[in-house]
């Protein structure tokens, strides 16, 4: 049996340390005791007291926690003294910046792993063709491993490249015309030399020029370390319009909701398919994976439900709302505590679900 599935163990410390991280500094900022910083859920496996904090090391590896009295809104301690230290004795604008910083680590680190994963660069299809029986590039002479490295004046390094210089050379045509002559520059046997392909304008089924990349011809495909950055932080609404996208095809029953949803086991397995498969894909899959992975649990943590940093930050912005009146700490305890248990139980099903997938072989 594989162990490659053990990479998804420093992914998620990563993601979960960060997270924790963000709330533990920020608390510490706001003159707030921290009682434990915790890795996992408890039981705890074992644990350091340095100064007023227990750093834990806790069984179950779905997440983490920085412990902090007050956290319902409690401003006395026990025994009903106050207590200026505790979470909920602090200002509003402390209270949601602590609550914000979470999130705000997870998109920082995920703009970081993006950014890493474009100057590592992926490996992609490249534009050598393998040639389609009877299609227009057949017609016009192209053979298979040929190298397409221009279409109509658009250099190509990749299929993409081609892929997306044909369609736009079309779009520039004549919308009224049924073909559309486009020169295509061609290596072939050490020489170039461009052949004339006619291609329909509207076609259905199948792609202009008739060509597919030759699997053996991959490339490697990095960006300069000044423009990764950039096209790191481009990642990011890419993602977020990827996933809603997704949404939308869950919800038009395009994409079955049992195979669409993954939880720890699913990622798990992907984790592992895409360290496995490293010598072959590069580290790009797996390094844009936990980019995305911190990206989606900054999302689902602003999200406001009950027990989760956007519910809580929710009952925050309702006492600014009502002008300082707070709910009361039994109240926020009680919704907080159906939310977690509520949380755990979806878990639990999208797990099972992943371990069904994973016997069926999806």
């Amino acid at each position: 049996m594989s162990l490659f599935w053990l990479v998804a163990i420093p992914i998620f410390a990563l993601m979960v340390l960060v997270h924790e991280f963000g709330h533990f500094i920020t608390a510490k900022w706001a003159g707030i005791r921290v009682d434990e910083f915790g890795i996992g859920f408890p039981p705890r496996l074992f644990g350091i007291k340095r100064g007023e904090t227990l750093y834990s090391i806790n069984l179950l590896p779905i997440g983490g926690f920085v412990r902090m009295p007050g956290e319902n809104g409690e401003t006395t301690d026990e025994r009903g003294n106050p207590d200026p230290r505790s979470f909920g004795a602090k200002p509003a604008s402390k209270r949601a910046i602590v609550l914000l910083a979470g999130v705000t680590m997870n998109l920082l680190l995920a703009i970081v792993l993006f950014t890493a994963a474009e100057a590592v660069g992926q490996v992609v299809a490249s534009s050598y063709v393998i040639v389609e029986p009877n299609s227009p590039a057949q017609v016009a002479g192209i053979r298979d491993g040929d190298h397409i490295v221009a279409i109509s004046g658009h250099t190509v390094k990749t299929f993409d490249d081609l892929v997306n210089a044909t369609t736009n050379t079309i779009t520039a045509a004549n919308h009224t015309a049924q073909t559309v002559p486009i020169v295509v520059l061609v290596q072939h046997s050490g020489t170039t030399e461009p052949v004339a392909v006619t291609v329909q304008a509207k076609v259905q089924g199948q792609a202009h020029l008739g060509v597919r990349s030759d699997p053996a011809k991959a490339i490697h495909v990095t960006h300069p370390i000044w423009e990764a950055p950039a096209r790191g932080l481009g990642d990011i609404p890419y993602v977020i319009g990827a996933t809603v996208d997704g949404i939308r095809q869950i919800v038009r029953g395009v994409i079955p909701l049992n195979q669409a949803v993954q939880g720890p086991v699913g990622i798990v397995a992907t984790t592992g398919q895409f360290a496995a498969n490293t010598a072959t894909i590069g580290w790009y899959p797996l390094i844009f994976l936990a980019g995305y992975l911190s990206l989606n649990l900054a999302i689902v943590n602003a999200l406001p439900i009950p027990a989760l940093d956007g519910g809580r930050l929710l009952f925050v912005l309702i006492e600014v709302v009502r002008r300082g009146k707070r709910l009361s700490p039994e109240r926020e305890a009680l919704v907080n505590l159906i939310g977690m248990g509520a949380l755990l139980f979806l878990i639990l099903i999208v797990t099972i679900n992943d371990i069904s997938n994973l016997a069926a072989g999806h």
